[in-house]
């Protein structure tokens, strides 16, 4: 095996917690109706804004007809949103910091929205080397051209990469163009698969 040069990490579920539950309830509150109607909505609309093709406003307004209900009257709902759903894992953010400074390439690769990628900007994180985010890319995981696209801003190979995401399709997107992977569960299990890859 070709010794690691660069680890990647997804976002959501990884070095934060899975924002997903808590933005769909806050969105569905939004509205003034249930979680179980408004997510199908939601979703149905989330691959087109996720790849930057709509604008946050499209697909608020699409939301609004399909629920027949009004779009609520904020600057930005998704990014009212995600701030309340955000919660960063130190420890995480601690090892990639960490695999920065010891010389691994580090990225960032996450399937998200530009409200949440203006947001993240916000902390001024200084331990990746690349930064993809699915809606500037128009493309997203388990899409090939995304892994294909971090791995050309780090100058590394798939075979000396590894990528960590919380998502079986996401890591089946990664296998697929060679990279090694690590399907996260907690940072006690991917510090092991880390050092198993001979990522010290």
């Amino acid at each position: 095996m070709e010794t690691i040069e660069s680890v990647i990490f997804d976002w959501g579920g990884v070095l934060i917690d899975d924002p997903r539950p808590g933005l769909l309830r806050y969105c569905a509150d939004a509205f003034g109706v249930s979680q179980e109607l408004y997510t199908p909505v939601h979703d149905s609309f989330l691959d087109e804004f996720g790849k930057g093709l709509i604008s946050e406003e499209e697909f608020w307004q699409g939301i609004s007809r399909k629920l027949g209900k009004p779009a609520p009257q904020v600057s930005s709902l998704w990014s009212a949103a995600f701030r309340s759903a955000c919660k960063p894992r130190a420890e995480m953010f601690g090892l990639a910091s960490s695999l920065h400074k010891r010389g691994y390439k580090t990225a960032l690769l996450s399937n998200t929205e530009l409200p949440a990628v203006e947001f993240f900007h916000e902390f001024g994180y200084d331990m990746f080397d690349a930064l993809v985010f699915s809606c500037e890319q128009g493309v997203a995981k388990p899409e090939p051209r995304i892994y294909e696209i971090t791995l050309e801003k780090l100058g590394s190979k798939a075979a000396r990469s590894v990528f960590i995401d919380d998502r079986q399709d996401c890591i089946q997107g990664a296998k697929a163009v060679g990279l090694h992977t690590i399907l996260f569960t907690g940072i006690g299990q991917l510090k092991r698969d880390l050092i198993r890859l001979g990522v010290k």
